[in-house]
């Protein structure tokens, strides 16, 4: 299968970006292998879902990030757990963490945003972690959308772990004003575990080449020998294996993109306590 495009800026100022979404349940997993699974990936932005929001949380947060030769763009237990991370080609233009309504007896939801400049594009960020509650889950979908439009940016990532299946409400919400990377394009595999699934979606203005990255990391060792490569774009995801595309965008109106990842990534060691 073809393998997806390095990051680079091209000669007509249009940028190609490689993008991760992850749910890393709170390093609960062998943070090694963690690491090894995002820079293998050489993501320029990693959407991160089920960050450390606890004790020492930053310090926690900064290890990985310097693990995956990143830094932290932000997020974290200011956002509920989503994280923002990054490579030093992106500048940083501002970052804002959002708490979401809160629901009785639910666990509180948040969006970690940013606006970054790559290559002399601007684009909007948006790391979510969606309710298990069917009726929050929808409104905080359509708070979601909100948000990504309040942006105002030419372009956007809204990534994060929906909860939900294509065939729900939110699910659909999201991909009727964004574009599923998998509906657009297919390219790589589409599971899911059990009922989790990621998703990718990007502005009407983009066009493309997709994967649905929504896998789950549970079982131990790596399959095959080789990592998998990731890809750029604005995209939805959730889940607990990693979500992976990539995304070309032009500093004009236009923009061309992409979105893909290797149809075996790798699986996590967990640890025995």
């Amino acid at each position: 299968m073809e393998q997806l495009p390095k990051s680079r800026t091209e000669p007509d100022g249009s940028a190609v970006i490689r993008v991760l979404s992850y749910n890393i349940r709170s390093l609960r997993d062998d943070e090694e292998a963690l690491a090894r699974v995002i820079r293998a990936c050489e993501p320029d932005l990693v959407f991160v879902q089920e960050a450390p929001r606890f004790f020492r949380w930053r310090k926690h947060a900064a290890r990985l990030a310097a693990k995956c030769d990143l830094v932290v763009l932000g997020g974290g237990a200011t956002a509920a757990g989503p994280l923002l991370l990054c490579s030093l080609r992106a500048f940083a233009e501002r970052t804002q963490d959002v708490l979401l309504p809160r629901t009785a007896g639910l666990h509180r939801r948040g969006f970690a945003t940013a606006v970054v400049r790559i290559g002399g594009v601007r684009v909007g960020l948006v790391s979510a972690h969606l309710s298990l509650d069917r009726a929050e889950r929808l409104a905080q979908a359509g708070m979601l959308l909100d948000r990504v439009a309040g942006m105002e940016v030419p372009y956007a990532i809204a990534a994060g772990d929906v909860n939900e299946t294509p065939g729900g409400a939110a699910f659909g919400r999201l991909a009727e004003a964004l574009q599923d990377c998998w509906t657009r394009s297919p390219w790589g595999g589409s599971t899911r575990f059990r009922r989790r699934r990621r998703t990718g979606g990007s502005t009407r203005s983009s066009r493309v080449r997709g994967w649905r990255c929504w896998r789950a990391v549970s079982r131990r060792g790596w399959r095959g020998s080789r990592p998998p490569t990731c890809g750029r774009r604005r995209i939805t995801c959730r889940s607990w294996r990693p979500s992976a595309s990539r995304l070309r965008r032009s500093p004009s109106a236009g923009c061309r993109a992409a979105a893909g990842a290797s149809p075996e990534p790798p699986r996590l060691n967990r640890r025995r306590g």
